[in-house]
């Protein structure tokens, strides 16, 4: 069964809490490394913040890899799919009106992980943000464009 097809199912039981602490994932359509271009992932940034600044949620930490995106963050309004609907969708426009092209950007669908109160954010935000070192990307985190952490 291709990711696709599996889609619905995570949604089962998918339970959203305003002020709780999720990790959310979501991935390229056919994993399509878009954001190796990062034109293209300064778009989705761009999403990132405009939730942030509407205090729909807090971005606490974040990493756009070439064909997946990490994102740790607070919900305060609405819920998950919603958020995730209007991340996708509006930069699903915007770098297809970059680029000329009208095609799927994302996978339909995404993961989330609700994070317990005694987790340590921290540590989680540094495993976030070092996706890049760990695949080999770049050698210092600070020659990668695409990720940030309120701590930083």
């Amino acid at each position: 069964m291709s990711s696709d097809q599996n889609a619905h199912r995570l949604r089962t039981g998918r339970y959203s809490e305003s002020g709780r602490i999720y990790l959310l994932t979501a991935v390229t359509h056919e994993r399509q490394p878009i954001f190796k271009d990062w034109r293209s992932g300064r778009l989705v940034v761009r999403e990132l913040r405009r939730v942030h600044e509407a205090g729909d949620a807090t971005a606490l930490a974040w990493v756009i890899m070439p064909d997946h995106i990490h994102w740790l963050v607070e919900l305060h309004n609405g819920d998950l799919p919603r958020l995730m609907q209007v991340i996708k969708s509006r930069s699903a426009r915007l770098i297809n009106q970059a680029r000329g092209r009208s095609e799927p950007v994302w996978q339909k669908g995404y993961f989330d992980r609700a994070l317990r109160r005694d987790e340590d954010l921290k540590i989680m935000a540094r495993y976030i943000i070092a996706n890049p070192l760990r695949a080999g990307l770049v050698d210092h985190i600070g020659d990668y464009p695409l990720w940030d952490a309120i701590w930083i």
